[in-house]
């Protein structure tokens, strides 16, 4: 229940606080004055996008805040708290400011939130009807809803059942049709990969053998060099074909002898003599490496170059088809083999989902049945209700008929079309209400649906906005009174322009609109005893002072309690 709403510069509503609590609050006020803008405060609350054309002109923002008394152990509560905000006992305060800029921001339980949040709470604490919903109830998809939430509990789980098995059954089919319509596009590309993985299986490649190659090809093609270089340099430190001894093996030996013949006399010489032994034997290491690696150069160089430029050559037409590198070409065989894998099994996989389409199919049928039965009998009962309620909203000769008709095609929320339509008097034919019922009609229709809902459906809080637009007389009078009755289970809040409607409520606010002359600016009043007969009179005859109409207004009053 909604214990108080707090508004501040919003639209002609300078700063207002309405008290609201149980029962039935009745709103009412000239025109302009602001009554509409109470009903967007509310909507802002409940998480409606916000229009900056709403804030008062001069105003930095605009603010709401409401306080709701809700259940605290409920699931409203949980989600509270899920989005980090507190109740303070049973009480959650829920606000919303808008900027001239259109940035919007949320509270929710003195937090900070997404107004998302406000938007899933509100959809459990606030139902808010308007002359748009009457519109609305003209949509089929409105009928059916209405139908689905008067079947309740009975309904729901199946439907949800229904629902996950025809989505699934849905995606089954998307995907088998795919692969149906592709089959022959899908056939040529795993042609393609079988070609292309047996040229690369082929050749054969290795990881980096490309660069292996290089390093050969550019040893090959300068042979000789490195020959010439190699012998000469084996020929410096060791010629076996020099007498003179003028090679480094030779030198060292020849220094070695004069050190060794003087170290005799002098101690500090024989480590000299040591080094350069070692020295000899280093050098002597060198040249039989360096004669190792002249045996070891390939006498036909010529002809392993070639075979090594072919190799490269093979390698890089891969490097070119499936590249940019050798390595790609190689990770190619792995990806393909998967992908030819799954094109392969493209005929068991047809099998398997054409399988799981037809299981699927087959439970979406069985379970829609059983959701038309749900419907169908709860469709009559809902008709008997309404028709019930319709009769003391002044149209004791009309009757509803809802209707359960199939459908060509499966849909997310079944195969019915449900219709609801409006005899209006015995012996008319009964028409769809989207045609057939006026403007008054409909407001009565809706209200006496919303009355028979909220027995099977309830929720804590009803706003209605103007649903007696084109009623009047004894039909305004029952509207008050089925609002009245409405209000014995559910808090209501009712704006209305309408006395007879008025006089059933337990409270009554008033928006008054005034003028310093440049400003008009727009407050909200509770409104007792004379007070509330002064507006009554108003509401019937424009006149707050006139006597007919004050003796009007408390007839309507006496009467309205009495009932």
């Amino acid at each position: 229940m909604i214990e108080e709403i707090s508004i501040r510069d919003l639209g002609v509503i300078g700063e207002a606080r309405l008290p609201l609590g149980p029962g039935f609050t009745a709103l009412t006020g000239e025109t302009g004055a602001g009554k509409t803008m109470v009903v967007t405060a509310l909507g802002l609350l409940l998480g409606e996008r916000s229009d900056s054309a709403a804030i008062r002109s001069g105003s930095a923002q605009a603010v709401v805040e409401g306080r709701w008394l809700i259940d605290p152990d409920g699931p409203v509560a949980e989600r509270v708290r899920d989005a980090g905000g507190e109740l303070d006992g049973a009480e959650l305060i829920l606000g919303r400011s808008v900027s001239p800029e259109g940035r919007s921001r949320a509270v929710v339980g003195g937090r900070s939130a997404p107004v998302g949040v406000l938007s899933e709470v509100g959809q459990q604490l606030v139902i808010v009807h308007g002359q748009s919903d009457q519109v609305r109830l003209r949509s089929a998809t409105a009928q059916r809803e209405a139908l689905d939430r008067f079947a309740g509990v009975e309904l729901a789980p199946l439907l949800e059942e229904y629902q996950a098995v025809y989505r699934r059954w849905q995606a089954t089919q998307g995907e088998l049709d795919v692969l149906v319509a592709e089959r022959d596009r899908r056939s040529r590309e795993a042609e393609e990969l079988r070609i292309a993985m047996a040229e690369i299986e082929a050749v054969n490649p290795r990881r980096g053998e490309d660069e292996e190659l290089a390093e050969r090809a550019d040893r090959l093609t300068n042979l000789e060099d490195l020959r010439f270089a190699a012998s000469q340099a084996h020929d410096l430190l060791s010629s076996e074909t020099s007498d003179d001894g003028n090679d480094v093996v030779g030198l060292l030996a020849s220094a070695r002898r004069q050190v060794e013949r003087v170290a005799e006399h002098d101690a500090a010489l024989g480590p000299i003599a040591e080094g350069i032994a070692a020295a000899s034997f280093t050098i002597s290491e060198l040249s039989t490496q360096l004669a190792s690696y002249l045996s070891g150069l390939d006498a036909d160089g010529a002809r392993e170059l070639e075979v090594v430029q072919e190799r490269r050559a093979t390698l890089s037409a891969l490097v070119r088809k499936f590249g940019p590198t050798l390595d790609h070409a190689i990770d190619y065989l792995d990806s393909g083999s998967g992908r030819l894998l799954e094109l392969d099994n493209d005929s068991t996989r047809i099998e398997s989902l054409g399988a799981e389409v037809e299981a699927d199919r087959a439970m979406v049928i069985e379970l829609a049945s059983r959701i038309t039965q749900v419907r169908t009998l709860n469709a009559a009962r809902l008709s008997e209700r309404v028709t019930a309620e319709l009769s003391a909203l002044a149209m004791a000769n009309a009757a509803i008929t809802v209707t359960v008709e199939d459908r060509p095609d499966y849909s997310l929320t079944g195969k019915d079309r449900v219709s609801i339509l409006l005899q209006p008097h015995p012996g008319a034919e009964p028409r769809p209400i989207s045609k057939g019922a006026s403007g008054g009609e409909l407001s009565r229709v809706m209200l006496a649906i919303e009355v028979v809902l909220a027995g099977t459906d309830p929720v804590p809080t009803f706003v209605f906005d103007e649903i007696d637009a084109g009623v009047g007389g004894a039909s305004a009078t029952e509207v008050g009174r089925r609002l009245a009755h409405l209000a014995e289970s559910a808090q209501v809040i009712v704006v209305t322009h309408l006395a007879q409607v008025a006089a059933f409520s337990t409270n009554h606010l008033v928006v008054e609109k005034g003028t310093d002359g440049s400003i008009t600016s727009s407050n909200v009043r509770l409104v007792h005893a004379e007070e509330r007969t002064a507006e009554m009179a108003r509401l019937l005859s424009g006149n707050p002072d006139s006597e007919t109409a004050l003796a009007h207004a408390r007839e309507l009053l006496e009467a309205a309690h009495a009932r």
